[in-house]
């Protein structure tokens, strides 16, 4: 079992979080804005449920970083 003290991500891995925490939001805001322009009802919903997904990939991934800050 790790210590607390242990608990580090080291540079390489905290650069593919920031990398992969970017790609999610602006995934989510482009999701977001392409249900805004669909007049399609299936279309809308299917643009709807992506940006949800990278909304909860997001979160998912943040509270894992903010694990390793405590």
């Amino acid at each position: 079992m790790l210590m607390d003290t242990e608990k580090q991500l080291d540079a390489p891995n905290l650069k593919v979080l920031e990398d992969q925490l970017s790609y999610e939001y602006i995934m989510n805001k482009k999701f977001s804005q392409y249900a805004q322009y669909c007049t399609d009802p299936q279309l809308k919903n299917l643009c709807q449920q992506g940006a949800q997904k990278h909304s909860q990939n997001y979160h998912a991934l943040l509270n894992y970083l903010n694990s390793y800050q405590s």
